[in-house]
């Protein structure tokens, strides 16, 4: 069956109604803080849509990756901010994750003394 001008037509509107979607997604994943259900809601989309889009569209998945690694930088920034302003959780938690070859680690002892079984004594069990 040969298509139609109107077949054509339907499919590039299609598209484009689609391309409109994940843009209204990944706006919204922005200023939902990339909380994925909520974007998902503002959008007017389902869950399953996005993980569709992610798994066939390779643009969009970079571009919803992008979305969330931007909220990981404003996080860092705002560690930062508190560093600067001496708060002592934020340094602390900054040399513990940024400062391990340094020796900023929590570490933690193990025991490794243990008696051969044949020096317990199993008296009065």
């Amino acid at each position: 069956m040969a298509k139609t001008k109107k077949d054509t037509k339907d499919n590039v509107q299609s598209v484009q109604k689609t391309d409109k979607k994940k843009k209204d997604f990944l706006i919204s994943l922005k200023n939902n803080n990339g909380n994925i259900s909520e974007a998902c809601d503002a959008a007017n989309i389902g869950r399953q849509t996005y993980y569709d889009w992610i798994e066939k569209d390779e643009v969009f998945k970079q571009d919803a990756d992008d979305a969330q690694e931007s909220l990981i930088d404003l996080a860092e920034s705002k560690l930062m901010e508190n560093i600067e302003d001496n708060d002592n959780t934020s340094i602390i938690f900054f040399l513990k994750t940024k400062g391990k070859k340094r020796g900023y680690i929590e570490k933690q002892e193990i025991d490794a003394n243990i008696r051969p079984i044949e020096d317990i004594t199993f008296e009065g069990i």
